[in-house]
Parts: C-alpha cells; structure tokens; sequence
C-alpha cells in the first residue's frame, strides 16, 4: 500500500478523530473511505469529461495517431 500525507487544519483533525472514536476506528481509516468513496463518486464523472474531450478532438487525435 502507498502512503499519502493529509494535512488538516486543527478543527478538521479534530472533526476526523471524533467521528473515527465514535465509530471506534482509526481515523486513517475514516480517512481511507471518504477517499475511496470520493473516487468512486467522481469516476463517472472524469470518464465523461474525457470522452467529451476525446470527441471535440477526434481528428487531432487520429492524425497523432498516424
């Protein structure tokens, strides 16, 4: 597993390491679901935005590509 720093402000700290106490988790793993659930959240989003792209661009695409 790859590690990532997040830094939070003090109240965002804090925020995190009550909500992880009253679950009765680490707040590591808080914060691992609410990144997992943002990417999931997003993922349609970004494929969207990407096929947009790749269909105002088709024909550059396909020149670069010869």
């Amino acid at each position: 597993m790859t590690e990532i720093t997040l830094r939070l402000d003090p109240e965002g700290h804090r925020a995190l390491a009550d909500l992880a106490d009253a679950q009765g988790r680490r707040p590591e793993e808080v914060a691992e679901e609410a990144v997992a659930m943002l990417l999931r959240t997003e993922a349609g989003s970004v494929r969207a935005r990407a096929e947009r792209l790749a269909a105002q661009h088709a024909e550059l695409l396909r020149r670069l590509g010869e």
